[in-house]
């Protein structure tokens, strides 16, 4: 096998799960990729009682270089956790967006602390540092992911992240700090972007509700930034600008040291040699009818023992929603991921003692 896709026989074989999962298979009408993708992220989803949520608090964590990011860590009280999970969001995402509730929620009722960090600029994070987020700022990420991990002392910790946020915790796997997070058993990446000139061009060129929907929130997170520090940015021109990839290269060009949106780009796009030194588990979740990933992109990751990719036929962009829309199948994964990390964690313990 050339590539890094494997069947979910393989992922389960190698002790990344408990028990074979069927493929996702939902019913005929709950199949089509928008559906899945936009339901993916509707309110109506993360309504309703949320056990996480009633046990929220906000946290500051310290980034490293002065830069300090907002989260919402959710601890079981009086029990022993079964473990810490790091949720990454998306991008012009949040720690309140309905996947990063719901998928918590979930986790949190099956005796797992949750912990949502806002990456920079995203939630209502926007005035605590000075400089402006983008994607290739990802030492911040992984010291505050170090800083959280610390935090649970010896509980097994894991990383999920969706979309932008799959990218980081890719990233961060691969990072040589990664090494001193101790208690990291896992990194699930659902949908995690790759390629970001790619997956620009195809939103910009893609059904026009989701150019609508990401070139809203944006321009409405850069008007917040720049009330916050009116005399360090003006975004009046990247905000009239007609689509994504345009506003990048305005604001790349102004606001950042790198020389063009390519250049830009380039520096956090995931190659399969960016991959090699991943030495903690890796599952990544992926469809072949993302309408934002190209999932060749998926299939030029070549092979690591430490990575293993479930590409389904469905599922759309952050999707995989069964029973349709309140269901959610990688939630289901995920448990078993987090059921044999924690049987392997206790084993090794014993056979150490």
């Amino acid at each position: 096998m050339t590539g890094g896709v494997r069947t979910l026989r393989t992922l389960m074989n190698n002790g990344h799960g408990t028990a074979e999962p069927r493929p996702f298979s939902p019913p005929w009408w709950a199949r089509n990729a928008h559906l899945q993708t936009i339901f993916g992220s509707v309110k109506i989803r993360a309504l309703g009682r949320n056990r996480m949520m009633a046990h929220a608090g906000e946290r500051i964590i310290n980034a490293g270089n002065g830069v300090r990011l907002q989260g919402y860590s959710s601890v079981h009280n009086g029990s022993d956790p079964r473990g810490l999970v790091l949720l990454l969001h998306g991008w012009e995402g949040s720690a309140h967006s309905t996947y990063i509730l719901h998928t918590g929620n979930y986790l949190f009722e099956r005796g797992l602390n949750v912990f949502r960090l806002n990456l920079r600029d995203h939630g209502a994070s926007h005035a605590l540092n000075r400089g402006l987020f983008h994607g290739a700022l990802l030492d911040e990420v992984v010291t505050a992911a170090s800083n959280i991990a610390a935090s649970a002392g010896t509980t097994d910790f894991y990383i999920v992240g969706f979309s932008l946020g799959g990218n980081f915790a890719l990233r961060i796997a691969a990072h040589p700090s990664s090494r001193n997070i101790e208690n990291l058993r896992h990194v699930v990446c659902i949908s995690p972007l790759l390629d970001p000139l790619k997956s620009t061009v195809a939103v910009d060129r893609g059904p026009r509700i989701y150019r609508h929907y990401f070139m809203k929130k944006w321009k409405r997170s850069l008007k917040i930034k720049q009330d916050c520090f009116p005399g360090e940015y003006d975004f009046t021109a990247i905000r009239r600008l007609p689509t994504i990839l345009d506003m990048t290269e305005l604001l790349v060009r102004h606001y950042t040291d790198f020389p063009d949106y390519r250049e830009y780009f380039n520096e956090y796009t995931i190659r399969h040699w960016d991959l090699t030194t991943v030495l903690r588990p890796v599952t990544i979740v992926a469809s072949q009818d993302d309408p934002v990933i190209p999932p060749e992109d998926y299939h030029e990751l070549r092979h690591n023992s430490m990575l293993s990719i479930l590409m389904q036929p469905f599922g759309g962009h952050c999707g995989f929603l069964d029973p349709f829309p309140f269901g959610c199948w990688y939630e289901r994964l995920l448990s078993d991921c987090i059921v044999t990390a924690g049987k392997m964690t206790v084993s090794h313990r014993a056979r150490g003692s």
